[in-house]
């Protein structure tokens, strides 16, 4: 017998991303089920979508912690409880540490929103990775799905899925495509993930 794989989604942010895998699955498409949420921040909308679909979340806050490797010690404990199988990094805006890539390594995922290795590491993320296209000229961009490991966005790549960069493209309108690209891909990826 095959159980369902437990997902925990960490987020920083409004949380879209996250909501392409509650409904994947709840429409089926992943053999999965997403049991906690991990935030950095408070009065974010990722809170509310979580709450909506009775996930339990929880805030760790930097400020709380002595240090990043003492947070992560604590998000570990936290995730011990629900059995987690698989953590997906939806809109995450924190690096994370040693500890927390030991203790899930290999069932760590990340997405971005451009296509590695291009557009990504240190302080790349939101508007400041569509900047960076626009601004580099590239005539294509999009997300990618990748494991997480000890670097910012080094591991290994799992999928990559691609857009146009139009001449009239400003970082707000690439940035919406990309997104609805990676509201498909993310989902594709979980679900796969769940049935190895």
């Amino acid at each position: 017998m095959v159980f369902m794989k437990n997902i925990a989604i960490f987020a920083s942010g409004s949380g879209s991303d996250m909501q392409s895998v509650i409904d994947g699955t709840l429409s089926g498409q992943i053999d999965g089920r997403v049991v906690a949420v991990v935030v950095n921040k408070e009065g974010i909308f990722a809170i509310e979508r979580a709450k909506k679909h009775g996930i339990d979340c929880k805030i760790f806050k930097a400020k709380d912690y002595v240090d990043m490797a003492q947070r992560d010690s604590a998000i570990v404990e936290y995730l011990k409880g629900y059995g987690v199988d698989l953590i997906v990094l939806a809109g995450y805006l924190a690096i994370i540490t040693p500890v927390l890539v030991d203790a899930y390594e290999g069932r760590i995922i990340n997405i971005h929103p451009s296509l590695i290795p291009k557009h990504c590491g240190k302080g790349m993320y939101g508007l400041n990775v569509h900047r960076s296209v626009i601004a580099s000229g590239d005539k294509e961009s999009g997300c990618t799905v990748h494991f997480v490991d000890y670097g910012a966005d080094t591991g290994e790549i799992i999928a990559q899925d691609k857009v146009e960069v139009k001449e009239d493209d400003t970082p707000e309108s690439l940035q919406a495509r990309v997104l609805e690209r990676e509201h498909i891909l993310l989902p594709q990826i979980v679900a796969k993930l769940c049935n190895r």
